[in-house]
């Protein structure tokens, strides 16, 4: 027995109406960043080929590896720095040295930007560290090629690059950091509303067993010791009525003990509490036998040999528990035949009773005794199926011998 909680945020009219890549904040920087590269590299290449006079072949080579750096640093850094500082190198020295003298130096202004957009990628998505050794060595790489051809000025333009590119790497520390807060705090407050769930689940367990115990087990003990004690507090009593009142007790006591056991379980924040051995199916025989005390006419078919999963055999035990109370609750007097059988794969359950005409509605129609034992079937991967069937009605459930995964809680 199990009280689930269920907790869900319910979406601004503003969220809702975003799309799934905004609210993934990977997926916007990719979409930020790729339209980024698209348009520096569709004004990098024309302007370093006509005001530079690089080789356009070897232009779009690097200009490609330069853009492309902050797509790749965020499965890739490494590589995205290796890409960027190669192509800052390496672009520079295709400039002839008699082009260019008046142009900034030594790059062009979409290459400034890219070396701005891979600093910020990697500071955004991989920390501070990763961004600076990208600013450092971005910019040792400009200083190289500065010094390696001098024949053009570079200083101030080497020194505004410097200064652009190291603000906008402070500015992406800063929101780095920011970000990062944002999802420690969204993450403890995932891990608050988690924690209030449980605890709402436990004080419902708790109310369900205060209830169980103070209602349903203390009349349960009553009739236990009425039962009891009827032979000696009823004068002539019968011998018939005193085994009756006898049964009466004994299947008292019974239903005390797994009331007990549920009410263990329900005080157990785990779910995983057994005061007492579970109900397999070598305890059907047991189980029709007591019907038959009862006063039920029940024919039983039992061929299961071999190693069957635990849960599969509570879950079968408790399946013809219920099936034989709808069929006598419902159909008084009515035969009932039980058929439990198994081969390599499955159990296999059958509860068959002939509808009495004066009897009540079939089992299953009304209650939760139905729900409860397709519930039980579904948890473990099998099924139930109830209906009438040849006049008569039909319970027959197919259940895993040996579920593929565990169940989660108890049956």
């Amino acid at each position: 027995m199990a009280v689930k909680t269920r907790r869900t945020r319910k979406r601004g009219p503003r969220e809702r109406r975003r799309p799934a890549w905004l609210r993934d904040r990977r997926a916007a920087m990719t979409v930020v960043f790729a339209v980024v590269a698209v348009t520096l590299y569709s004004v990098l290449v024309p302007l370093q080929a006509s005001a530079y006079g690089s080789p356009v072949a070897v232009t779009m080579l690097l200009g490609a590896a330069a853009v492309s750096a902050p797509l790749v640093s965020a499965r890739h850094p490494a590589l995205a720095i290796i890409l960027f500082t190669g192509a800052a190198l390496l672009l520079p020295l295709t400039v002839p040295r008699a082009d260019a003298v008046a142009a900034p130096w030594p790059w062009s202004v979409p290459m400034l930007l890219a070396f701005a957009a891979a600093v910020s990628a990697l500071t955004l998505q991989h920390g501070w560290r990763q961004g600076l050794l990208q600013f450092a060595l971005g910019s040792a790489a400009g200083l190289s090629a500065a010094i390696m051809l001098p024949v053009f000025p570079s200083a101030n333009s080497l020194i505004v690059t410097t200064s652009v590119v190291g603000g906008l790497y402070l500015v992406a520390v800063l929101l780095a950091g920011r970000l990062r807060l944002g999802d420690e705090l969204t993450r403890e407050r995932a891990h608050t509303a988690q924690e209030q769930a449980r605890r709402e689940l436990v004080e419902e367990r708790t109310r369900i067993a205060r209830e169980l115990h103070d209602v349903v087990a203390h009349s349960m003990s009553l009739i236990q010791v009425q039962a009891a004690t009827a032979r000696y507090r009823v004068p002539d009593l019968q011998p018939e009525a005193a085994v009756e009142f006898d049964d009466i007790a004994a299947s008292a006591r019974g239903a005390l003990t797994e009331m007990r056991r549920i009410l263990g379980v329900l005080r157990t924040e785990d779910h995983a509490a057994e005061l007492a051995p579970q109900r397999g199916i070598d305890d059907i025989p047991a189980l029709v036998e007591t019907a038959r005390r009862a006063g039920a006419s029940v024919a039983l078919a039992h061929a299961v040999d071999g190693d069957v999963a635990p849960a599969t055999q509570i879950a079968a035990y408790r399946i013809v528990q219920e099936a034989i109370s709808n069929a006598v609750r419902h159909a008084p007097g009515s035969p009932v035949t039980v058929s439990v059988t198994a081969d390599d794969a499955a159990v296999t359950l059958g509860i068959r009773n002939p509808v009495s005409p004066d009897g009540d509605r079939p089992a299953g129609v009304r209650g939760h005794g139905l729900r409860g034992m397709s519930e039980r079937a579904s948890v473990l991967g099998g099924t139930v199926q109830a209906g009438p069937e040849d006049g008569g009605w039909m319970v027959s459930a197919v259940l895993p011998r040996h579920p593929s995964s565990p169940p989660e809680g108890n049956p």
